[in-house]
C-alpha cells in the first residue's frame, strides 16, 4: 500500500527524471495523474472533450514545469491548472453567443461516464445527492472525498482559504446526508 509520502517521493523522482531529459518520466506522470484529472473535470461540470482538457492541462504543466516550486503537490498543481483552463473556457464561451437549441433529451449529468460502472442503488443515490450540490460544494466534495486532498490543497486548487474549503465541505456533507435521509 502506498502512502501520500510515497506518492510525493515518486512524483519528485519523476520530475527529476523528466527535467534531466527522460521522456518516459513524462509518460509516467500522465499515467499517474490523468484519471484523477478526468474525474475532477467531470466534477467541474465538463461534459465534452474531457480527454482534450486533460491533455491541455499536461501541455500547460510541462510547458511551465520549470516554474513548479513544489510548494504544493504535483497533483494539486495539476488540478489548479485544470481549474484555470475550465474557467478560461467558460469565460470564452460566455463572450460568444450560442444559438444551438437544447432539447430536454440532451440533458446529462457530470457523472454519465461512471453510470455504466456504478451498480448499487446507494451509489446512485450519492451521485444524485452530489449533483444537487452547488458547483463549489461539488468541487470541494470531489477533491476531498474522491481525490483525498487536504483542506490546504483544496484551498490552493479552488483559490480560496482553508477555512472556506472546510465550510464548503461541511455544507456539502450536510446536504448529501439530508438528501440521503429524505
Amino acid at each position: 500500500m502506498t502512502t501520500p509520502n510515497d506518492d510525493l517521493a515518486s512524483d519528485a523522482t519523476l520530475l527529476t527524471r523528466w527535467r534531466s531529459g527522460d521522456e518516459r518520466a513524462a509518460t509516467e506522470i500522465v499515467e499517474r495523474h490523468a484519471p484523477a484529472l478526468a474525474r475532477f473535470a467531470a466534477s467541474l461540470g465538463v461534459r465534452n472533450d474531457i480527454e482534450e482538457l486533460v491533455q491541455d492541462t499536461f501541455v500547460r504543466a510541462f510547458g511551465s514545469l520549470e516554474g513548479f516550486r513544489g510548494e504544493s503537490t504535483l497533483r494539486t498543481w495539476l488540478f489548479t491548472i485544470m481549474r484555470r483552463l475550465v474557467l478560461d473556457q467558460r469565460r470564452a464561451r460566455a463572450r460568444r453567443p450560442i444559438s444551438v437549441p437544447v432539447e430536454e433529451d440532451d440533458a446529462t449529468t457530470e457523472f454519465d461516464a461512471l453510470d455504466g460502472m456504478v451498480a448499487t442503488e446507494m451509489e446512485q443515490k450519492v451521485r444524485d445527492a452530489v449533483a444537487e450540490l452547488t458547483p463549489t460544494q461539488r468541487e470541494v466534495f470531489t477533491l476531498r472525498v474522491m481525490e483525498g486532498l487536504s483542506y490546504k490543497e483544496i484551498a490552493d486548487v479552488a483559490g480560496t482559504t482553508e477555512g472556506a474549503a472546510r465550510v464548503h465541505y461541511h455544507n456539502a456533507m450536510r446536504a448529501v446526508k439530508e438528501f440521503l435521509d429524505g
